[in-house]
C-alpha cells in the first residue's frame, strides 16, 4: 500500500493507493454479455454469493474485453472477485440530479472452499482405547 500526504493550507489531504478491493464467494449467477449502442460497448453481469452470517448477494459488472473471463467458470463455484467502484452522476429530464454506483470486476479466480484446506482427519476407530488407566497417577498437566 502506498500512501501520500500532500500538504495544503491548514489541511492535510491522504491519498492511498493501491488498496485492491474483493468479493469472495460463489457463483450465484452468470449473465450472457449484451451489446449497447453503435459503439459495440460489451457488459455481462456475476452474482457472487457471499459465505458469512448474513450471506450477501452481490452483483458485479464486466465489461468489454473483461467479459471473456467469465467464461470457465460455472454456477455453485468458489472464486475471488477483484473489484473497483464506480460512480455516475446523471440529470433527468425534469433537471433532478441521481447518482448512481456500480461494482466493476477486472479479475476473477478460482479459490477452494474452505473445507477442502483442511488436513484430513483420523477415524475414531484408528486409535486404540486407553487401557490400564490409574486415576491416582500424577501427571504434570496444569488442569
Amino acid at each position: 500500500m502506498e500512501i501520500i500526504a500532500i500538504l495544503t493550507s491548514k489541511r492535510v489531504k491522504i491519498k492511498i493507493k493501491n488498496i485492491t478491493m474483493e468479493v469472495q464467494g460463489k457463483v450465484k449467477m452468470i449473465g450472457e454479455t449484451q451489446t449497447f449502442g453503435s459503439n459495440g460497448f460489451r457488459k455481462r453481469e456475476l452474482v457472487v454469493t457471499t459465505e458469512e452470517q448474513y450471506p450477501q448477494h452481490i452483483l458485479v459488472e464486466f465489461v468489454q474485453d473483461k467479459t471473456d473471463l467469465l467464461n470457465s467458470y460455472k454456477v455453485g463455484q468458489p472464486v475471488k472477485v477483484n473489484i473497483n467502484l464506480r460512480g455516475r452522476e446523471w440529470v433527468n429530464p425534469q433537471g433532478e440530479t441521481k447518482y448512481f454506483n456500480s461494482v466493476q470486476g477486472w479479475r476473477i479466480e478460482a479459490v477452494q472452499s474452505e473445507g477442502h484446506n483442511a488436513p484430513p482427519v483420523a477415524p475414531t476407530d484408528a486409535f486404540e482405547p486407553a487401557a490400564n488407566l490409574n486415576e491416582e497417577d500424577h501427571d504434570d498437566l496444569p488442569f
